[in-house]
């Protein structure tokens, strides 16, 4: 596994992907990898001996996660450079992406290492594309700020993004976070929350944050697992204009009825957004 572009006394680091969830998503040339290499650098050995277990491969651990990250680097640069093989996996899926991993890969180039990426399963992008929410154009936000405040201001510096959104979120904040989405974002933003992928529990679920937040306080099991939110982007006005015949009913009712009120009963009849005909009203009735 010695490559031509390096001096053969240096070794390769792999950047390895593994399974999600299903131990079946492994691919062959990962497989291939593991065998092959000296070292395999883990986020928590335990974990990923499992899957090693599974097939059959026995090789050293080295544990590298993000208290250690920093710290350990260099070791693995070491090692490399005395000419072993080195694979790099986190706990599931691709490594880097909202994982350990960027330190050593950046030590490793400023080092003139040869780094191998093998593709395989990401949380994010297996979400995306079965999310029906636009994917030509997202931006990966990882995990939003434990604390609503932090939270709020991210969502907010990301409100106007016309791009997809994907965030990792966890077990015991995800009602919070979908309130703190739902006060952001608006309740009729849509967004699918993707649970438990490629395992026995797998669920998949689109709608609105506010009917979303329904759903899930409905089932305390439904908020359990490891969860990707795809939040559709900020919908240009452009791509929305509110048709004459709207704007007059909107103007009839809101005569008769408070503006909240008077913009869902035209948000269901001619099928827009409640927040674009309540942000209407605000902009052109008089208090």
């Amino acid at each position: 596994m010695k490559n031509g572009h390096n001096n053969e006394q240096i070794g390769t680091l792999y950047i390895v992907a593994t399974p999600i969830g299903n131990l079946d998503d492994i691919t062959q040339r990962a497989l291939k990898t593991f065998e092959q290499v000296d070292l395999i650098a883990a986020e928590d050995t335990r974990h990923s001996g499992i899957l090693l277990s599974h097939y059959g491969i026995k090789k050293p651990f080295f544990a590298l996660h993000d208290h250690n990250e920093q710290q350990k680097a260099s070791i693995l640069v070491e090692k490399l450079q005395q000419g072993q093989n080195i694979a790099l996996i986190s706990d599931a899926g691709t490594p880097l992406i909202s994982d350990p991993g960027f330190h050593l890969v950046r030590h490793c180039r400023q080092a003139g290492i040869h780094i191998v990426p093998i593709p395989g399963a990401c949380a994010a992008i297996t979400a995306l594309c079965s999310s029906g929410i636009a994917s030509d154009r997202f931006c990966f936000e990882g995990f939003l700020p434990a604390k609503s405040k932090a939270r709020c201001d991210k969502l907010t510096a990301l409100s106007e993004e016309p791009r997809t959104l994907i965030f990792y979120e966890s077990t015991h904040r995800i009602l919070e976070c979908l309130a703190d989405m739902q006060k952001i974002l608006g309740e009729d933003r849509y967004i699918v929350m993707a649970r438990e992928l490629t395992k026995t529990w797998e669920t998949i679920r689109g709608d609105t944050i506010v009917n979303l937040i329904d759903w899930l306080s409905q089932d305390n099991n439904r908020i359990k697992g490891e969860i990707v939110l795809i939040v559709e982007g900020k919908q240009s006005q452009e791509n929305e204009e509110i048709s004459p015949q709207a704007i007059k009913l909107l103007t009839l009712l809101n005569q008769e009825l408070p503006l909240k009120k008077a913009s869902a009963i035209v948000a269901e009849t001619f099928g827009y957004k409640k927040n674009e005909l309540y942000q209407y009203g605000l902009d052109h009735f008089k208090a």
